[in-house]
């Protein structure tokens, strides 16, 4: 019996620097070794525009994420660490959510933060974290490029190239979301 074909795709980046915070999303969504649609949304912002969150992982999965992340956002507005925690206690918890595979890059003005399906809410060092098939490659393009004379938001999107360039889930139509630091 044959195992069924994996979804797979997705690179995403955050990168904090020079007052901004910038999280970056490729478009690519491969069903095995074919590539189902290059120009999927995986980046947004939440709570008005005070937060930006881009997933990686089943799409069905992450919508559901952001949902439950909006409505934490709602329950405790202006405190992304506190509602990351709270629903990182509930997709540990609930039956439903454990079942969820997807990961999160989330920030504000003040946290960037990783969000894993086993509860797990991370604050990346340096500012800088990658997730997603083409995430390893994408971080270490940023480490490289985050001291040198660039924007977050440059180091982001030649960083994103790179991935692009190296991992076949990964393609070059990237969203990107800037937010001001306090």
């Amino acid at each position: 019996m044959s195992e069924p074909e994996q979804w797979h795709g997705t690179t995403i980046l955050t990168v904090r620097k020079g007052g901004k915070v910038v999280i970056a999303g490729d478009g690519q969504v491969s069903l095995g070794s074919t590539v189902i649609k290059g120009t999927a949304r995986k980046v947004r912002p939440l709570a008005g525009g005070k937060v930006i969150a881009g997933f990686a992982g089943a799409t069905a999965d992450a919508f559901t994420l952001f949902e439950r992340l909006e409505a934490k956002l709602e329950q405790y507005p202006d405190q992304l660490m506190r509602a990351c925690v709270e629903m990182a206690k509930d997709w540990r918890t609930d039956r439903y959510l454990r079942r969820l595979e997807a990961m999160m890059l989330v920030a504000d003005k003040k946290h960037s933060l990783v969000l894993t399906g086993t509860g797990d809410v991370l604050e990346p060092e340096n500012g800088v974290m990658g997730i997603g098939s083409g995430g390893n490659f994408a971080l270490s393009a940023a480490r490289a490029l985050v001291d040198m004379d660039l924007t977050a938001e440059e180091v982001c999107r030649k960083s994103m190239t790179i991935a692009a360039d190296i991992c076949v889930y990964t393609n070059s139509n990237v969203t990107v979301e800037v937010l001001d630091e306090e």
